[in-house]
């Protein structure tokens, strides 16, 4: 190998890294800005869980650029939360959004590196989404709603009652996070899949060079 090519190899995987890791910073920053977009579906769901669409840049990374920098912005994103917006949940919300998030964007990624077609893109998506609202289960349960009993004042009892205003059956923590957190959690995901594929395509560009 001459010279020339031996100084190009360095410089081009140099320009590779730092194209990813600008990329990085730009999505966390929309995520961020994101993250204050909510809206409750009070009809569906009691009106403190709120819907958002701040795990859509983190899914554009996972495909762009590799499940890792998907992950990469889902801490990014939290950090900055945390670091702007302070926490009202000892970090646990932060934490529980971080979890489910890195859930969604690695198996999307995952499944998409090992063949990248629309096909498998919209498989991962779909398994990246499932298994977000398997795992919000255990972990609203035995984390985050414990947490916000403490940080809140607010019995688990009250809680519960919110849920019962919409299903009067729904008269265990469990039956709650399972009948209106998990369906919710994974329409939440499909519908930051919706918008990634609408816009993926525009954004290639600058994703990708």
């Amino acid at each position: 190998m001459s010279n020339s090519n031996a100084n190009a190899v360095p410089a081009t995987a140099s320009r590779s890294r730092t194209h990813k890791l600008t990329v990085t910073a730009m999505l966390s920053a929309v995520a961020f800005v994101l993250m204050f977009i909510e809206f409750p579906i009070p009809a569906l769901i009691p009106s403190f869980v709120k819907m958002d669409i701040s795990d859509l840049p983190e899914l554009l990374a996972a495909f762009s650029l590799g499940p890792v920098y998907g992950v990469a912005v889902t801490l990014l994103k939290n950090l900055l939360h945390i670091l702007f917006k302070g926490t009202s949940s000892a970090y646990v919300g932060e934490l529980c959004n971080f979890l489910l998030g890195s859930v969604f964007c690695l198996a999307a990624g995952f499944i998409y590196q090992l063949k990248k077609s629309r096909k498998s893109a919209l498989l991962g998506s779909l398994v990246g989404a499932a298994l977000m609202a398997v795992v919000s289960v255990p972990l609203n349960y035995f984390v985050v709603y414990p947490a916000y009993v403490v940080c809140y004042g607010l019995p688990l009892d009250a809680i519960i009652g919110m849920y019962q205003a919409i299903l009067p059956s729904a008269d265990s923590l469990i039956k709650c996070l399972t009948i209106f957190n998990m369906p919710f959690t994974f329409c939440k995901g499909m519908l930051d899949v919706l918008l990634c594929f609408l816009i993926y395509k525009p954004l290639s560009p600058l994703l990708h060079k």
